[in-house]
């Protein structure tokens, strides 16, 4: 009675979410995040029991052992990778000791489609090629060509090799079409094996008729109905694939189910979309069921779109620094405006009353304490201000200084002056300064740079920077390639260089590699870069 209780749940949560709001709907998802535990030991208690059961059960009892040892098999199935792998080869055992040949296949085909979950393609593969076809009948040649149709359809998309993948999809497609053909009529496995047909030919009209047809069958599973809502997403455009990932999501957590793409999806989305709070909820989630289930694939995949999510709010959080020193440097600057202002207000008054000295002296002490209190507060705040103001108006200030000079020596026609002002400007050292800013900051986003790349280099050929330096010309061009700036003539720019130096450069390092053409470029975009929390509010300055 429970059961069906759930699964009327489901049913009526489905289609009342359809006329639900994009927030609402989010709501409810963080809502579940929230009781996940709930949902987790309910499986948990429940795997307690079918252990208890398996272990009630003698020996001799092979056939009993094997149907409980599936039970246990499917629980662990979406929950547990490990778990299920020790299990799936107990299942194993058990099959050989029955010497019944179709449920020693069926073993195999579980074991191989749970390697394949982990991305272990050579052994889900080499379970395909032991397995003979012809010898099953209809009902497990029907989960053998589900198997073998899912693993060459992800390594087609795994690799995508011109020459390969049209092979390995066009397997897939005739996998998926024995499929087809041995599902039962007004099954699940007919409409979802239709439906992944439909998908991988491009008829995507056709799926979405056929997902939506299998959504209304009320016998799903929560399970089912979210790996069906989440096949469907892939084929529906925004703002319905949102919705249906968190409706897909919900079900994953209500179903206790780790290996999941939902919630992942859902957070990558969210991520472009630029909603990082909301992102960052749903990727750590995300992260956490699928470190819990042990899929390392995914768990890199995730990670990375959380590295990119904190370099995102890294970037947020500079800007809103910018904008707030905008907003003080626009502040100090009024307030230097007013007092000049009020003194040119004192100024004019003084002269107005000089034909009446003795009145005036009394004016001039409290004029005086006036602008005296004015100049006080304008020093308060230059004390108070002065270390924001300083960054920006550091540069203004010397320009001003060399252009009063420069007036300066052009009236007196101090020619020889102008010629020793322009050669105190020290250019070299300016460009010094900047590459000890950029190397720095370079470093300190990526503190492993100069370990990594000399990691690329043959022993006798890598680079280390000499005494007082940061980096040299050679890591600088590649750290400016790792920063994402790819074109020789920007870099040329920035390092105040020619196009043949760079080019020169790049070269005569990519000849020592111990990686050519592009596979080194790819191994330089691959250094790590560090996942900052806290960005440092430190000015770098030489």
């Amino acid at each position: 009675m429970k059961i069906l209780f759930s699964l009327l749940l489901s049913f009526l949560f489905l289609n009342s979410a359809r006329g639900q709001s994009y927030d609402s709907l989010l709501t409810v998802l963080k809502s579940e995040i929230l009781k996940k535990n709930s949902y987790e030991r309910i499986k948990e208690n429940h795997l307690i029991q079918l252990k208890k059961t398996l272990s009630a059960v003698p020996s001799t009892s092979v056939s009993t052992r094997h149907a409980i040892l599936n039970e246990i098999i499917e629980v662990y199935r979406d929950y547990s990778f490990d778990s299920a792998h020790v299990y799936t080869y107990k299942l194993i055992e058990v099959s050989n000791l029955l010497k019944d040949r179709q449920k020693q296949y069926e073993s195999k085909i579980r074991l191989g489609a749970l390697q394949l979950s982990w991305g272990m393609f050579k052994e889900a593969f080499d379970c395909i090629s032991e397995i003979n076809v012809n010898a099953l009948p209809d009902s497990t040649k029907l989960r053998f060509y589900e198997f073998k149709a899912r693993a060459l359809n992800e390594i087609s998309t795994y690799n995508s090799n011109r020459f390969y993948s049209p092979v390995n999809r066009l397997e897939s497609i005739r996998a998926l079409d024995s499929a087809v053909l041995l599902s039962k009529p007004g099954t699940y496995d007919k409409y979802k094996n239709l439906g992944q047909l439909y998908s991988i030919t491009d008829q995507r009209s056709k799926a979405v008729v056929v997902l939506r047809q299998l959504l209304n069958k009320k016998d799903l599973t929560i399970h089912q109905r979210a790996m069906v809502i989440n096949d469907l997403s892939y084929l529906v455009p925004n703002p319905e694939k949102e919705k249906l990932l968190m409706i897909a999501a919900v079900y994953d957590i209500r179903s206790a189910t780790k290996q999941t793409m939902a919630i992942s999806r859902l957070g990558t989305k969210m991520l472009e979309k630029g909603e990082l709070a909301d992102a960052e909820i749903l990727l750590n989630e995300a992260l956490a069921e699928t470190i819990f289930f042990g899929n390392k694939i995914q768990e890199r995949n995730i990670s990375i779109s959380l590295s990119q999510l904190a370099a995102e709010k890294l970037i947020r959080s500079e800007n809103k620094k910018i904008d707030l020193l905008i907003i003080l440097i626009i502040v100090v600057s009024l307030g230097l405006i007013g007092i000049g202002v009020i003194s040119f207000i004192v100024y004019t008054r003084l002269k107005a009353v000089k034909i009446r000295e003795m009145a005036v002296q009394e004016k001039y002490r409290f004029l005086d304490q006036i602008n005296k209190r004015l100049l006080e507060d304008g020093r308060i705040k230059e004390e108070y201000l002065g270390h924001f103001f300083h960054l920006i108006s550091g540069y203004i200030s010397r320009l001003e200084k060399v252009k009063r000079n420069t007036e300066h020596k052009l009236k007196i026609k101090n020619y020889e002056g102008l010629l020793l002002q322009a050669k105190e400007i020290n250019i070299k050292k300016e460009r010094e300064d900047l590459f000890y800013t950029f190397d720095t900051i370079f470093l300190k986003l990526f503190p492993n740079f100069i370990q990594s790349f000399n990691a690329l280099l043959n022993a006798d050929d890598q680079i280390v920077p000499k005494s007082g330096e940061i980096l040299n010309t050679n890591l600088r061009i590649f750290a400016l390639m790792r920063l994402g700036i790819k074109d020789a003539q920007t870099i040329a720019n920035i390092l105040e260089s020619t196009l043949s130096t760079v080019y020169t450069y790049k070269n005569r390092i990519k000849s020592k590699s111990l990686y050519h053409g592009e596979e080194f470029d790819s191994k330089i975009m691959e250094i790590k870069f560090v996942d900052v929390q806290e960005p440092s509010t430190e000015t770098f300055v030489h």
